[in-house]
């Protein structure tokens, strides 16, 4: 099975496991956030979080995209005490900035432990 076949994606709004992507342009600059639960918050417990972001730039034109980002998430509450009780919690939200003068698609991935492979887009345009 192709790796491709196992990312799911849906309407941001109505899942909370989609990449949301946001995206700010600048004089040859992009800053990027990227955030996992915008409208509904996914769990970041020892048993249910997000364990990682990816992302990436594709040029317009190009057939391979850059890696731009690469960010695991390492703490979901537990300690030496046992799940859920250190009280330190990341959230898996992530901002990045990158030079171009290229357009192109920004594509995210995300990584529940429970409910797997999660991917988006987003088109920006430089011109």
């Amino acid at each position: 099975m192709p790796i491709g076949e196992l990312f799911q994606s849906a309407d941001w709004k109505k899942e909370k496991h989609i990449p949301v992507i946001e995206v700010e342009k600048g004089r040859g600059e992009v800053k990027v956030k990227v955030s996992v639960g915008k409208e509904i918050s996914h769990p970041n417990t020892t048993e249910h979080h997000i364990a990682w972001i990816d992302v990436y730039f594709l040029p317009e034109g190009e057939k391979f995209p850059y890696q731009i980002g690469k960010f695991e998430f390492s703490a979901h509450g537990a300690s030496i005490q046992g799940p859920n009780t250190s009280g330190v919690y990341t959230r898996p939200v992530v901002e990045l900035a990158f030079k171009t003068e290229k357009s192109g698609v920004i594509l995210a991935s995300s990584y529940c432990n429970i409910h797997g492979l999660w991917q988006n887009s987003k088109e920006i345009n430089l011109e």
